[in-house]
């Protein structure tokens, strides 16, 4: 297989996982960060702004995990793509976003 698939299947990963946090804020009538907020990334956008925002992660995911190649589930190499970079948005998103909403405090 070409390594420009697992390219591919790396960042369906990341619009999957992306998709996530967007899709459950939403779902939950919550204001949540969205490229479409001022500032970009740091503002809050509405609750409906987040659902439409996760599905269409959820659509490119989609597009770049089965229609770029031929993903298979028992590949361990195209489950770690996919895997590795839904990973690394999440570490990203957790750090980013927890300075907004408390996440990055340590209790003792």
């Amino acid at each position: 297989m070409n390594w420009t698939t697992y390219i591919s299947y790396f960042f369906g990963g990341v619009f999957l996982a992306n998709a996530i946090p967007h899709i459950v804020s939403g779902m939950m009538g919550h204001a949540f960060q969205s490229p479409f907020a001022k500032p970009i990334g740091e503002g809050l956008s509405s609750s409906t702004v987040n659902v439409v925002w996760g599905f269409f992660n959820v659509i490119v995911a989609y597009i770049l995990i089965f229609y770029v190649g031929t993903f298979r589930f028992h590949s361990t190499f195209d489950i770690f793509s996919v895997g590795l970079g839904a990973f690394l948005i999440a570490i990203h998103n957790a750090r980013h976003f927890g300075k907004f909403h408390g996440g990055n405090k340590i209790s003792s």
